[in-house]
């Protein structure tokens, strides 16, 4: 069994970027656990019904996947890259002293939504082998619509290296996503149910497979 750790930046990002290989995971006997960094708050904009029922997501998607634990670390959603750094750094760093992950998923730096880039930043702090000896792996998601729509010059693009066939699993991986209330929308949008079918099928035709998850290995020990 290994143990394996999602780091989203807001909840969905788990889904949408390895949801499929998360529940790969499950089904293969490993123990899954989930960190959310940030939080809707009505001080950032949010009513207070959207966050009841936000809540009430969080739960039915931690139960869908099995999530041996979630961690909330409640940051304010869409105001990463106004808190000190070494903030984030600590609480993303206590959770993996806590959980103890050998495999961590993270936002790809070069997502253009700045709490991905932030959280990356965070994550990355967190994964000196002297100081978090469990961590073996660091691997990158690619996150429709933030993943995609990076256009820095200055920032290597997304290439994968690692595909992982997740046939099988898109379906149930579509329902969860489904139980996030408006963050789904029609083709051409990138967080339909089209696209995300499409590209499962793209990385698995890359793949020599039904569907796959692409991702980048930034680090790993063996």
């Amino acid at each position: 069994m290994s143990i394996v750790l999602a780091i989203a930046p807001h909840p969905d990002d788990e889904t949408l970027g390895c949801g499929d290989t998360l529940l790969r995971h499950r089904a293969d006997g490993d123990d899954i656990h989930w960190l959310i960094a940030t939080d809707m708050t009505e001080d950032t904009g949010f009513a207070a019904d959207k966050i009841e029922a936000r809540e009430k997501e969080i739960s039915a998607v931690a139960e869908a996947y099995g999530f041996a634990s979630v961690t909330r670390l409640g940051f304010p959603a869409t105001r990463l890259d106004t808190l000190a750094k070494g903030d984030l750094i600590a609480a993303v760093g206590k959770a993996v002293e806590t959980i103890q992950p050998e495999t961590i998923y993270a936002p790809f730096p070069g997502d253009v939504h700045s709490d991905h880039r932030v959280t990356f930043e965070a994550v990355a702090a967190c994964t000196k082998q002297f100081r978090y000896p469990s961590v073996r792996r660091i691997i990158a998601c690619e996150i429709p619509s933030e993943t995609d729509f990076g256009i820095d010059l200055e920032e290597k693009p997304f290439r994968p290296n690692l595909f992982v066939d997740v046939s099988g699993f898109v379906d149930e991986t579509i329902r969860i996503m489904e139980t996030y209330d408006g963050e789904m929308g029609d083709f051409p949008f990138p967080r339909s149910e089209q696209a995300i079918r499409a590209l499962a099928n793209l990385r698995g035709s890359q793949a020599g497979c039904d569907a796959a998850e692409a991702f980048m290995v930034l680090k790993e020990i063996r």
